[in-house]
């Protein structure tokens, strides 16, 4: 039976192959890998069946609403320690490539931020990416870029948070990027997600290094909107057994609730009630006034 393989290459890049040798393959091995136009060389990420079925949730190049295409490239054959000096030896080369890269952009003075380079295995490829806030016409540096380098050239274009991804670094939290270690899938953040949590909306306090807002923002915020289902909506008045009371805060988590009487001066005493007597309560008296 051929089995599917997880092969991840640097900046958390990853992509799948087949491994039709009988002989298993092991976690974190460093295989040779059949590109376009080449090899590269890589690390075995995910084997057998996990392998299939993140393939199967879609990766770069494919998308979750569409089938993944058949996995055709193979993984040609276990990498030698001669093999990983080269590629330990190219990945030293690459801060220099990224310097000259940057020189050229500057000399065609295009809007663009180069962000990293990756040497293909064999030397055959190069891939610089870069950011930049609108479309850029690089045909003139590749051409330049290609006679420099003496390989073929490909600009990739990524955005803040796929580059916070490759560079990696250490978040407000005192961990790892999530997206660099451990987070499959880089999912819209919005700023609804803070408003639903009663964060504070200060860009400073929920942004992470990529300038954009947490991706852990969105860990919780299933469990908020569920667990507010149960409370009455802030605002909202509230026929009680002390009279007409507005809901001015909900505690979620020692699952309070704040009333302020409704009085003809415009506000009155205010209470702080357990959402389970308060329930009781609503439950003895008129239902609730919209």
């Amino acid at each position: 039976m051929i089995e599917v393989v997880e092969v991840r290459f640097k900046g958390n890049r990853k992509e799948y192959f087949t491994w039709p040798s009988p002989e298993p393959l092991a976690l974190h091995e460093a295989v040779i890998v059949e590109v376009e136009r080449g090899e590269d060389l890589g690390r075995v990420s995910a084997l057998g069946p996990v392998a299939a079925k993140k393939c199967g949730t879609g990766c770069s190049g494919c998308s979750l609403a569409q089938a993944p295409p058949p996995v055709t490239r193979k993984v040609l054959r276990r990498a030698t320690a001669g093999d990983a000096a080269v590629a330990a030896g190219l990945e030293r080369d690459e801060t220099d490539v990224r310097r000259k890269a940057m020189d050229r952009v500057r000399q065609h003075s295009l809007p663009m931020k180069v962000s990293d380079a990756e040497w293909q295995w064999d030397k055959k490829k190069l891939t610089v990416y870069f950011t930049a806030e609108q479309r850029v016409d690089f045909r003139a540096l590749v051409r330049d870029l290609a006679s420099l380098f003496h390989a073929r050239i490909e600009l990739r274009q990524i955005g803040a948070r796929d580059e916070a991804k490759r560079l990696d670094g250490v978040g407000r939290c005192g961990r790892q990027y999530c997206c660099s270690s451990w987070l499959p899938e880089l999912r819209p953040v919005s700023l609804s997600l803070a408003k639903d949590q009663h964060l504070s909306l200060n860009p400073s306090q929920i942004s992470g290094g990529c300038g954009r807002l947490l991706c852990c923002l969105r860990y919780e915020h299933d469990f908020y909107v569920q667990t507010r289902k149960r409370f009455p909506k802030e605002g909202r008045v509230l026929r009680t057994a002390a009279g007409a009371e507005r809901v001015l805060a909900v505690d979620i988590f020692r699952e309070t609730v704040t009333l302020r009487v409704e009085g003809e001066g415009g506000g009155g005493d205010t209470r702080v009630v357990a959402l389970e007597k308060l329930t009781a309560e609503l439950a003895r008296v008129e239902p609730p006034v919209a």
